[in-house]
């Protein structure tokens, strides 16, 4: 399957999982259109200032690539500043935060893989 950039659905979050400002969900594919366990795979785009608060991952891996921007990430207890390039992976229950502490937008794939 190929979906243009056209074609891929976008959606605005405010406040997501308690953070600050609206974030942007750019969806590559819906979970509905994968036939592996997959429960996201999209685009985040977060503004200066804005992120995505704290919040756990059970029973699946997430999977965050640094495409834009600079971050900070908290990743089961551990903060750590990300960028370009950087590629972030948390699941078996631990809990991440991701914050744009850059002057550009932080561009992200997110991609949710379900251990079942």
């Amino acid at each position: 399957m190929i979906k243009k950039a056209f074609e891929q659905e976008t959606e605005l979050r405010k406040n997501m999982r308690g953070g600050s400002g609206e974030i942007t969900i750019k969806h590559h594919f819906k979970k509905d259109e994968i036939n592996a366990p997959c429960r996201l795979c999209a685009q985040l785009t977060i503004p200066p200032g804005a992120g995505i608060g704290i919040h756990e991952h059970n029973d699946e891996d997430e999977i965050f690539i640094i495409q834009q921007g600079k971050g900070l990430i908290v990743d089961d207890g551990k903060e750590t500043e990300v960028g370009v390039g950087d590629a972030i992976l948390t699941g078996k229950g631990a809990a991440h935060s991701i914050k744009n502490i850059g002057q550009d937008e932080l561009l992200v794939t997110a991609v949710i893989i379900k251990y079942n």
